[in-house]
């Protein structure tokens, strides 16, 4: 069985020292999986510990996947969090949760639904940190549609650059929207208002002044666009980010030129789907559908929330033939700094 690896590459005077974390001879198996017809796999996750005796300021992380690898979210967390060996685990036998990693460490990467190969990649300058003696882990989502088997060996790679060179470090922004109804046979959209103010006030004692650099959506293949804009305390908006690429595209890109929040009270983000079935689709994996947007700041905090548990879309207003809902947003922040 051959071993992927994931590869440092520190960039320093105009030169690049490769530095292999994980040796590809060792018996981490983040590959090959073979995925059987029709077989659907999404409690599986997977960690590589860095071995890093110092902070890593990564700039850019390249994921290789293939056919069948549906969708994985990546996060850094210390070495001791959701403890165990190195390579595959089932998420549940260490309490592994998406919102757990993100307290406990960051967001380092989210892979657009079913691409193959995606770089998620920062101006120059701009890093994340992934603090000393940390791990990268992920909850990875396997689908295989066909009526063949298929095997895929996916790699992830690091860039980063030197302490020195760094001008401004990012933390995350991710809200997602559990309440989903998608009623049969129509087109629908579904909208959270987010009141980033009252936290960041509560929080900085100031008001947001942070830039927003890079941006991505997730949704299924029921999904044709999703929408974030900020919101000023008058009600009038500017759009932050959009995308109407469908499943097994890149679903993300940077922010260009940068957004400034400065001025604005509110995240607005929609999800909008056509739903042909006879059936109501809600949120969840397989045939079901997600709503979700990650974003990374200059704001020393991470910001998220949404509506995190799944429960009816609320209030449901038909505008031009489109089912469009609205539901309440819970915000948090927690300190990147850490």
């Amino acid at each position: 069985m051959r071993l992927a690896a994931i590869t440092l590459l520190l960039v320093a005077c105009g030169s690049e020292l490769p530095v292999e974390v994980i040796d590809p001879a060792s018996t981490f198996p983040f590959g090959p999986y073979t995925i059987e017809p029709s077989q659907e796999i999404s409690d599986q996750c997977v960690q590589i510990t860095m071995h890093n005796e110092a902070d890593v300021f990564v700039n850019q992380v390249e994921l290789t996947t293939g056919p069948g690898f549906h969708h994985s979210n990546w996060f850094f967390v210390p070495e001791n969090v959701f403890q165990g060996e190195d390579g595959p685990f089932k998420c549940d036998d260490r309490n592994y949760s998406e919102p757990a990693a993100a307290v406990f460490g960051g967001v380092l990467f989210a892979q657009s639904t079913q691409a193959p190969h995606e770089i998620q990649k920062f101006p120059d300058g701009v890093a994340l940190k992934i603090p000393r003696r940390s791990k990268i882990i992920a909850q990875v989502h396997l689908l295989n549609s066909g009526d063949a088997p298929i095997t895929v060996t996916p790699e992830i790679g690091l860039v980063a650059i030197p302490e020195a060179d760094v001008t401004t470090l990012l933390a995350g922004i991710s809200f997602e929207n559990q309440a989903l109804g998608l009623p049969p046979n129509m087109q629908s959209k579904f909208t959270l208002e987010c009141d980033i103010a009252a936290q960041h006030q509560r929080i900085l004692e100031r008001a947001p002044d942070f830039r927003i650099y890079y941006a991505l959506a997730h949704y299924h293949e029921l999904g044709t666009a999703l929408t974030v804009e900020a919101v000023r305390p008058d009600n009038t908006s500017a759009r932050v980010f959009t995308t109407a690429d469908r499943a097994g595209d890149v679903l993300g890109g940077p922010i260009a030129p940068l957004f400034d929040f400065t001025g604005f009270t509110k995240l607005r983000f929609s999800c909008e789907f056509y739903n042909p079935r006879s059936e109501e689709v809600t949120w969840g994996i397989g045939d079901q559908e997600m709503c979700v947007f990650l974003a990374f700041s200059d704001s020393p905090y991470n910001w998220g929330g949404g509506a995190t548990t799944r429960e009816p879309p609320g209030p449901r207003t038909d505008v031009d033939g489109v089912a469009t809902f609205t539901h309440d947003c819970d915000v948090f922040g927690i300190d990147a700094s850490r």
